[in-house]
């Protein structure tokens, strides 16, 4: 490839760089509320409750993302087809974007729900029975006394899924979403040349290391207790 043909490759693979930030974004949005959910449902005393959410985690966190974008994203059109579902316009621009969502979320959240569950059981017990005897509710023991502790804690560890997240967003690529992997393979096509992956490639390693260095500045600041 040419000099010019190289640019030329880069502004076409950067114009896709939005549709990738906002799987991101949006996955990130549902995903750590959903985790938080999962988590408080998964100490839950009713077992069957626990049960359950231990087999959705164990589901999400034991098979492929990839696996689970494919499931999502045929069953609607399956099952439609079936006639057990109606009402989901299979054929409007929004339907891939959101199948693409629900798939990244729910697999996400399995991830942040361990994350969670890890920070919150590391506060000691006693912390929990001092703020019961200043008459705190327990809602507000959690949410003023526990919630920040276990956020400082969770940074390290959601901070390399966060990362993580930035590189799974090419598996969108197999339900033919605009993203930048798809676009690359599009040019490589093209070029019959592997210059447009290495290029994909340097602009996941510039949305990684912003990140890192985000989260490093986070760490800094929560360092609280030091």
């Amino acid at each position: 490839m040419h000099f010019d043909d190289i640019l030329n490759c880069v502004g076409i693979i950067a114009k896709y760089l939005l549709p990738t930030l906002k799987v991101f974004f949006f996955t990130l949005l549902f995903s750590i509320p959903l985790g938080m959910i999962v988590a408080l449902i998964k100490k839950c005393p009713f077992k069957p409750v626990s049960w359950l959410i231990n087999l959705y985690i164990l589901i999400m966190r034991g098979t492929p993302l990839m696996l689970q974008i494919i499931t999502i994203y045929y069953a609607i059109p399956m099952l439609q087809k079936a006639g057990h579902l109606t009402g989901i316009d299979i054929r409007s621009d929004s339907y891939q974007f959101t199948a693409l969502i629900v798939a990244f979320a729910l697999n996400y959240a399995a991830y942040f729900a361990e994350i969670f569950r890890g920070g919150i059981e590391a506060i000691p017990k006693g912390q929990h029975e001092a703020s019961a005897a200043l008459g705190f509710t327990k809602m507000q023991t959690f949410f003023r006394i526990i919630l920040p502790q276990v956020i400082k804690r969770i940074v390290p560890a959601s901070s390399n899924e966060v990362i993580t997240l930035v590189k799974d967003t090419s598996l969108a690529n197999v339900v033919a979403y605009s993203e930048i992997m798809l676009a690359a393979k599009q040019q490589m096509m093209n070029y019959s040349s592997l210059v447009p992956l290495f290029i994909a490639g340097v602009f996941y390693f510039v949305m990684a290391t912003v990140l890192t260095a985000l989260f490093g500045f986070i760490e800094k600041k929560l360092n609280y207790y030091r």
